[in-house]
């Protein structure tokens, strides 16, 4: 039951993929240009950047139930606060609160459901709850293609509503005490260690390239393509189907045979998946293009599962809360660097060359990055 609970505040959390689709409307109603909709991404990107690494430490002291329900309460208060925004300013506040109970709910469940796994049975026990957020991030783009053209943009906010309150009541019935709290909070010393550092610098390369996909693919798809919203959210939902499908294959890997093998294979075929998406152009297959979005997701997931159980495995048992905090903090700041880069990147671009070709030098650029990285670990995996 506590496994599941933690699963559901993290699918609502990751049907934040409902708003990269809805990015065009956006841009529309607040009539901005499209590289300024990266803010919509940011605010809410690094707050629960930041919130994640201190939710998960505080949990480890508070408990991590205590933390998880107020993550849900903050989200259920921002998506309130987001579905009536006014101006884009508003929506930018809203996104900065929705951060904060984000972070709390992403900060929190890796310990929770890794307290109750053996160290044998830690990879999959993340490759379920990353399942579970594949599964929020695969539905988004569907759920959006639907809601946005029918009821507008803001609609992808307010379903999830009642969603966060209904997981809300789910966690005060029914998600049991943390364990003892632990002794001291996490010290610098904890973290500032090579394999922590290592996997985390890994993690902050994937995350910054992928989110080419998740900043420019619905541009493309809409934007230089001319496909409706129903379909480009149909053709999105691939990147994180792939991601779904990967979570649970990489968590028995990694109990198997171990972590290095799948993250060194999990960023090469995420590089490649960018790679496919850096030569398409208006007339390319959309077969191809499918199979660039599929396979960038599937290698994410494939690294993702295997670096938080590097990450986890680092860490005391006591300190569960503070190793899950520190693998979403690698994470996000790695898609807020991305986003600024990747956005600005594109910004120039666009002006120059158009925005097809823009986001094709953007989509270069993440593969050839996370190729590189995919190197670098191959190499130390060898010494």
């Amino acid at each position: 039951m506590t496994r599941w609970i933690a699963a559901a505040g993290a699918f609502i959390v990751s049907l934040d993929s409902t708003v990269n689709v809805a990015f065009p409307a956006m841009t529309a109603a607040f009539a901005i240009p499209p590289e300024r909709v990266r803010w919509v991404i940011i605010g809410y990107v690094f707050s629960y950047a930041l919130t994640s690494f201190v939710a998960g430490a505080l949990a480890d002291r508070a408990g991590h139930a205590r933390v998880f329900r107020a993550g849900l309460a903050l989200s259920a208060l921002a998506f309130l606060l987001a579905s009536i925004a006014p101006t884009f300013g508003w929506l930018l506040f809203a996104r900065v609160v929705q951060g904060f109970g984000g972070g709390c709910v992403y900060g929190t469940v890796p310990g929770i459901v890794t307290l109750l796994a053996t160290p044998a049975t830690r990879g999959r026990a993340l490759g379920f709850l990353n399942a579970a957020m594949g599964l929020g991030f695969s539905a988004g783009p569907l759920v959006a293609g639907v809601l946005v053209g029918v009821f507008g943009w803001r609609s992808i906010f307010l379903f999830r509503l009642p969603l966060a309150l209904a997981a809300l009541a789910w966690a005060v019935s029914a998600l049991p005490p943390a364990a003892a709290p632990a002794a001291r909070l996490v010290a610098a010393r904890d973290v500032l260690r090579a394999p922590v550092l290592i996997a985390g610098a890994q993690a902050f390369v994937a995350n910054a390239s992928i989110f080419a996909i998740w900043l420019l693919a619905p541009f493309y798809l809409v934007g230089s393509r001319g496909l409706s919203v129903f379909a480009a959210g149909l053709l999105f939902t691939l990147t994180p189907l792939g991601t779904t499908l990967a979570a649970p294959v990489a968590g028995r890997l990694a109990d198997k045979v171990g972590v290095r093998g799948p993250v060194v294979a999990g960023l090469l075929v995420e590089a490649l998946g960018l790679l496919l998406m850096s030569r398409a152009d208006p007339t390319t297959r959309l077969e191809i293009v499918a199979a660039g979005l599929f396979a960038a997701g599937f290698g994410v997931g494939l690294f993702q599962v295997t670096n938080m159980t590097q990450i986890m495995a680092a860490f005391t048992n006591a300190q569960q809360g503070a190793a899950g905090g520190f693998a979403f903090l690698s994470r996000t700041l790695g898609v807020v660097a991305g986003v600024l880069a990747l956005a600005q990147l594109f910004a120039v671009r666009r002006v120059m060359i158009g925005l097809g070709p823009a986001a094709a030098e953007a989509f270069l650029a993440a593969g050839v990055t996370v190729a590189l990285a995919a190197a670098v670990a191959s190499l130390m995996r060898t010494r």
